[in-house]
């Protein structure tokens, strides 16, 4: 009888760890997401797309906060501070027709964008802290228009917080033998096309699909992080010389098809405030504004969950925050903008 007893509280206890672990790879699947959540990737196209670096021509440092289901114990929390550039360098043209009379004027040109990410996402008993560079290239169609190709690479380590599961003695077998903390390397690309009103994108993240090895070198496919798709589109539509409309869509999918559709429409005031409407399936509301002061640029998300969950808790929060410089005129005026 003792023995039933104890092999009751060790499926128990491994039922537990296996919930937790599934966690890892499945928490939202629902919501067709191994990835965090972002409300204001309009704001940082760098979050979803590694294309997006340096695509404007300004540097910038980027702080973004996210605080999912505010109220509720260990829930999901994401904290990112990007920066990305455009490597601006100089050239020499040769001008005159007579090699006596020629002279040498100076251009500017760049064509190359880099970015690098420190992010820390945790997820219930869950960690993922990590670091992505990226490289991008930024090639001229024509007058107004743009091709950005980029790849990315990160490595990350995830973790499971031990101190945080509850066991009846101080020491378990199956959690001691359980893998809790890994190193995982990865691969990401995208592709951005704008012109002077329009834009579209699609980024692949995971494409190295890792399997988490949680019993030592023993591989459980059921773990394992799935090719994560982006696709975004949007408008930009000048109402008048101070007021701008843009609709957009952002489109999110897993190579198992199932997916997640955001529809955004955000109004610019004077170029110095902006709001906005979104609404994702199956998901939430979303309220987000915005204002531009010097070479600061502030943002913030309210989601409304549409789940039951909003019950419980105080909604989801994001906060950014980006500085942004190098916009002279004299350095910019050769972009595609």
């Amino acid at each position: 009888m003792k023995n039933n007893t104890n092999i009751k509280k060790i499926d128990a206890l491994k039922k537990q760890i296996l919930l937790i672990v599934f966690a890892i790879v499945a928490m939202n699947m629902i919501n067709a997401q191994q990835l965090p959540l972002f409300s204001q990737y309009l704001f940082n196209g760098f979050l979803i797309n590694p294309a997006y670096a340096g695509l404007d021509g300004y540097s910038a440092v980027n702080l973004t906060a996210r605080e999912q289901w505010l109220g509720i114990p260990n829930s999901p929390k994401t904290h990112i501070v990007s920066y990305q550039t455009r490597l601006i360098g100089h050239n020499f043209l040769s001008k005159g027709a007579a090699a006596r009379k020629r002279t040498m004027s100076r251009y500017t040109s760049g064509k190359v964008g880099i970015g690098f990410m420190v992010f820390n996402d945790q997820n219930g008993l869950i960690n993922r802290n990590g670091v992505q560079a990226t490289y991008a290239y930024h090639l001229k169609i024509d007058k107004g228009e743009m091709l950005s190709l980029a790849v990315s690479g990160s490595l990350y380590q995830f973790s499971i917080d031990r101190s945080k599961i509850q066991l009846e003695t101080s020491s378990d077998k199956l959690v001691d033998n359980t893998l809790l903390n890994m190193l995982i390397p990865d691969l990401g690309v995208g592709a951005v096309y704008t012109n002077d009103a329009f834009y579209a994108g699609l980024s692949i993240d995971q494409l190295l699909q890792s399997y988490l090895k949680l019993g030592g070198n023993k591989i459980d496919e059921q773990y394992r992080l799935y090719r994560q798709y982006y696709l975004t589109g949007g408008y930009h539509y000048e109402i008048d010389k101070a007021t701008a409309f843009e609709p957009s869509c952002l489109i999110k999918m897993t190579n198992q098809l199932s997916y997640q559709v955001d529809l955004s429409a955000k109004v610019i005031f004077g170029y110095d405030y902006w709001a906005g409407l979104s609404y994702r399936t199956g998901s939430a509301l979303i309220l987000s504004g915005g204002v531009h002061v010097a070479h600061f640029h502030f943002g913030y998300a309210f989601d409304y969950n549409l789940h039951s969950i909003n019950r419980y808790g105080y909604g989801t929060h994001e906060f950014m925050v980006a500085y942004k410089f190098g916009d002279s005129p004299s350095r910019l005026r050769w972009l595609n903008r």
